[in-house]
């Protein structure tokens, strides 16, 4: 699951990288704390010995505590015991009660938040580590495809509606086989960590089936025993329930201008050729993974052009189900016309930005998206 990387940015699965916006750049988090301290001394020396402003000084090292090391928290503890004597011996007030009192209260908050800073530092020590093993279930689950297979370039988007989380219910990879370039697009029905749990098991069963079977409605057929054989294990009386998951699995022959779509009840491709975004509908649609048990055969590929020039776009619905303020869906298709006469980064970093800025930089649905674009027999290097 994923944590957004510290630094002002937050990278996706795909790896676009989003600048944080302006002023966002990090303040050396010491500051905070010496700041506390110097308002409090000047406002000391600027009002009356009467008054006393030493006990502001115990917000300093709380303040420590909460962001900086354990070490500078002690440093800021030790100035603020410091300045406390100075202040009492300044106003004349040392050895009273009130004194000795403000005393004792600076030098209790100052090893409390020692303390504090002691456990922040674990937690943050165990988190760390936490993203470290997030990160390698994110490599293995969900790869960043290849920039290039074969004749087609790939790039790929990633955002988690989660803050917190880098991968979830939707999957996505791509494959180079000897029957040309295999891709599997996918959204399991449900969130958390049992949808995870299930997208890892379909996209290793993909892997495997994409180099074996000879036909991509085969490969299909291997998805669906998987995903029943896991239904029945977890339980036996739960089979044809809402486990399920909607799927597009794509074949591009090496040798041959076409694409064969096999639909599971995903959202269509969009197919972009010369500027026109067209949605490629299902002549005969399959049921979501899961579900193609109720039928008993295997689904049927779609066959379309997809000549060099043109692009495939495939995505989850988090792309489509996204709404603006005003309740209003995010326009994929006139975001991906929008965008179509630039280069395949560019069009996928302007897609990207398009559903954020509509969003409101909040989603509520994982969204994935792949943009496959077919090359020129000869094209240029990347």
């Amino acid at each position: 699951m994923r944590l957004p990387p510290r630094g002002g940015h937050r990278r996706d699965v795909g790896g676009a990288e989003t600048p944080a916006p302006p002023g966002a750049s990090r303040v050396p988090l010491v500051l905070f704390p010496v700041l506390i301290i110097a308002i409090t001394v000047v406002i000391d020396v600027a009002t009356p010995r009467t008054t006393q402003v030493a006990p502001l000084l115990v917000a300093a090292p709380v303040v420590a505590a909460a962001t900086i090391s354990v070490r500078a928290t002690a440093v800021i503890s030790a100035i603020v015991v410091a300045l406390t004597v100075a202040m009492n011996v300044y106003h004349d007030v040392w050895g009273a009660l009130s004194s000795d009192m403000t005393l004792a209260s600076a030098a209790a908050v100052g090893l409390a938040s020692i303390v504090a800073a002691v456990i922040r530092e674990k937690r943050e020590a165990e988190l760390r580590q936490v993203r470290s093993v997030a990160e390698a279930a994110q490599r293995a689950l969900l790869r960043p495809p290849p920039p290039r297979i074969d004749r087609l370039a790939v790039r790929s988007v990633y955002l988690a509606a989660e803050a917190e989380a880098q991968i979830g219910g939707d999957l996505y990879e791509t494959l180079q086989t000897p029957f040309g370039a295999r891709v599997l697009i996918g959204d399991v029905r449900g969130k958390g960590l049992p949808a995870v749990g299930v997208s890892a098991v379909l996209t290793g069963c993909f892997r495997e089936a994409a180099y074996r079977e000879p036909t991509i409605g085969e490969v299909a057929g291997r998805m669906e025993e998987t995903a029943l054989r896991e239904i029945d294990r977890d339980d036996p009386c739960e089979a044809y329930s809402e486990r399920f998951t909607t799927a597009l699995l794509v074949e591009i022959p090496t040798e041959e201008p076409v694409a064969r779509i096999v639909h599971l009840g995903h959202p269509e491709p969009l197919l972009i050729n010369s500027g026109t975004v067209t949605g490629q509908l299902p002549d005969r649609p399959g049921l979501p993974i899961g579900l193609g048990g109720l039928v008993g055969t295997l689904p049927v590929p779609q066959t379309i052009d997809f000549r060099p020039g043109a692009r495939l776009l495939l995505y989850t619905d988090g792309f489509i189900e996204a709404r603006n303020e005003n309740g209003v869906y995010f326009p994929l298709a006139e975001s991906a016309a929008r965008h179509a006469d630039k280069d395949l980064d560019g069009f996928v970093a302007g897609v990207r930005a398009d559903l954020l800025r509509h969003a409101g930089r909040q989603l509520a649905d994982d969204a994935a998206l792949l943009a496959i674009e077919r090359l020129p027999d000869t094209p240029p290097p990347l």
